[in-house]
């Protein structure tokens, strides 16, 4: 069954020492183009990311954003006590020298700047490959699963479209052989009209009418059109990523249509051929979404 391009995903996966949440989600692309926004200290796993995705996509646009998370990704205080001592003995200094009573606190040497920062953890870079392969495995399951569901509501409109064209083409090459009849008689008409009594020439008339319906036959149009209506079903019913082929075949399809249409020398097949078209505009535009 077909794939959409469109969906979302979630993730979580730990080992060791590192958590990470993954989120992606993609849309329609005619490749598979994968935008990676990691935290600086996993920018190294990039490369693994872009590779994860491109094995389960072929088609999309893929956004991905990666954290740490967790009790490992959070920020830990860390205190510099060089520069503690510092504050200290610079404090006791200005007391002593302008005689004030007392001395440097816990709070005033602590609330100092640059005494104590937060720092990210030191990552572990096996531990984060570990946990970003299952984090990215499960929100990758998440979004196909949904490019699926999708997938499914596509291949049910399309496959409605394509019965709808069939059945329109049919009844335009049913409409052809009485076109061709309609124009015998009418030229038998007209000719007797002009002639004023003088008897028509059967062969002659015979011959009008036999280019008229070489001109006017869509036979070959027809078979082609039917094929690739075939093919498309095929596509639809298989597992393999189709948006390329179908955007071919409706392509193919839309050109028959129109060869249909330009053949035409009745009212009515127009009017079909121009139904006809607006049904396979409609499953262009479908076929867009497909991967």
């Amino acid at each position: 069954m077909i794939r959409s391009m469109t969906g979302f995903g979630a993730g979580r996966g730990a080992a060791g020492a590192e958590a990470l949440d993954v989120e992606v989600r993609s849309v329609n692309h005619k490749f598979c183009e994968v935008k990676a926004r990691l935290p600086r200290e996993l920018a190294a796993l990039e490369t693994d990311v872009v590779k994860l995705v491109k094995e389960r996509l072929a088609r999309g646009g893929v956004d991905l954003s990666i954290r740490r998370a967790g009790p490992a990704g959070g920020l830990a205080p860390r205190v510099d006590l060089a520069l503690a001592e510092a504050y200290a003995r610079a404090f006791e200094e200005l007391r002593a020298r302008l005689g004030l009573a007392g001395g440097p606190s816990l709070a005033e040497v602590a609330s100092a700047d640059g005494v104590i920062r937060l720092d990210e953890p030191a990552l572990d870079v096996d531990a984060a490959r570990a946990a970003l392969r299952v984090a990215l495995g499960a929100a990758l399951d998440a979004l196909v699963a949904m490019r699926a569901r999708e997938g499914e509501a596509l291949a049910r409109d399309l496959s409605g479209r394509l019965d709808t064209v069939e059945g329109l083409v049919g009844r335009a090459a049913a409409l052809v052989p009485q076109t061709v009849e309609h124009h015998r008689a009418r030229l038998a008409e007209r000719v007797q009209e002009l002639s004023r009594g003088i008897p028509i020439d059967p062969a002659r008339l015979a011959q009008e009418v036999a280019l008229f319906a070489d001109r006017t036959d869509v036979t070959e149009e027809v078979t082609r059109l039917r094929s690739h209506l075939a093919q498309a079903r095929a596509l639809l019913a298989g597992d393999e990523p189709a948006g390329r082929k179908l955007d071919f075949l409706v392509q193919e399809m839309h050109r028959e249509v129109n060869t249909i249409g330009s053949k035409s020398q009745s009212a009515e097949i127009a009017a079909i051929v121009v139904t006809a078209k607006a049904e396979v505009e409609r499953m262009r535009e479908q076929v867009q979404n497909v991967e």
